[in-house]
């Protein structure tokens, strides 16, 4: 497993990472979980991706419960807030009483002293930034977050969060996790520039494309049954002729790599030095196992262009 600095900071995280949305504490059996969380330590992955909201806490309970296990220096552990904990009119966003609330209810969850990075999950309209980063400031002052990120927000809104930052001298940004893949490309074009610029390292989301990117789905009307896709209605959306027909070019490309086009597509994601880390899910231990392979992966010139073509 290579590792990179995240951002600007002094932290180092595992090419590859394990999350938990959509899988653990729901999803996926708890013995799989565990076992795969297992796995992925002993391969060497440090990083290890959760949040609040991911089924109700369950998923912060199971992560926090199978890492400790092991030394908590030897790993670094992420959650976030902002969506709905709860019915009322403060159970959501990044208000002071939210995130300060949400904070110490997720390290209760996870039963430990502190998080790495904590994440604003989204961008809250309802609440002034100076408020959202000071509460976290005053999180990290009390060593219960070590670093400040925030994920899927646009270009203008982490330059206004460094901004307020540096005019009040807070904690800064230094992790953005955005949704990036072959099929979805929208931070290419100012979210990695103005991270670049301003020592902001990407931990990518659905690297994979939610499963398409693996190759498993051959058909629009063939999803396999025991696939999330055919579960949840917002992700088969996500799959159409169009991609599967350009999957299925990848896969000719990755073979001559040997490769599987799931390492493909991740080796491609680590390709850009602003990308510390491809977050992946995993229901089953090998899952894990076979996209640890794609760290250390380099693409020459040639097969970043044909797969560019491909794309197009």
């Amino acid at each position: 497993m290579k590792y990179r600095r995240l951002g600007a900071s002094g932290l180092k995280v595992s090419e590859i990472s394990l999350g938990s949305w959509l899988t653990y504490g729901g999803y996926v059996e708890r013995e799989n979980a565990v076992n795969a969380i297992k796995t992925a330590y002993d391969l060497g992955i440090n990083f290890f991706d959760t949040a609040n909201v991911y089924e109700r806490g369950a998923a912060e309970e199971l992560v926090g419960k199978a890492l400790k296990a092991y030394p908590r220096e030897s790993y670094v552990l992420a959650t976030k807030a902002f969506w709905p904990m709860g019915d009322g009119p403060n159970d959501r966003g990044l208000s002071r009483k939210h995130v300060i609330e949400q904070a110490n209810a997720s390290l209760k969850r996870l039963d430990h002293d502190y998080i790495d990075i904590f994440y604003c999950h989204r961008y809250d309209l309802d609440t002034r930034l100076e408020e959202t980063l000071r509460a976290i400031d005053d999180l990290v002052r009390q060593g219960k977050v070590l670093y400040v990120g925030v994920s899927e927000w646009q270009a203008s809104q982490i330059a206004e969060g460094l901004g307020v930052a540096d005019r009040y001298l807070l904690d800064r940004i230094v992790v953005n996790q955005p949704v990036y893949n072959m099929f979805d490309r929208y931070i290419e074009k100012e979210v990695m520039p103005l991270s670049e610029r301003s020592g902001i390292g990407q931990v990518v989301f659905s690297p994979l494309a939610q499963g398409l990117l693996t190759g498993k789905y051959t058909s629009v009307s063939d999803i396999p049954q025991d696939s999330r896709a055919a579960k949840l209605e917002w992700m088969r959306k996500g799959i159409t002729e169009e991609k599967i027909a350009k999957v299925q070019q990848l896969e000719k490309v990755a073979a001559e790599l040997d490769l599987s086009v799931g390492n493909l597509a991740l080796a491609w994601i680590l390709r850009n030095a602003n990308v510390a880390s491809a977050l992946v899910g995993a229901s089953r231990p090998e899952q894990v196992t076979e996209n640890a392979k794609a760290s250390g992966v380099e693409l020459s010139q040639d097969v970043l262009a044909r797969i560019e073509e491909i794309l197009k």
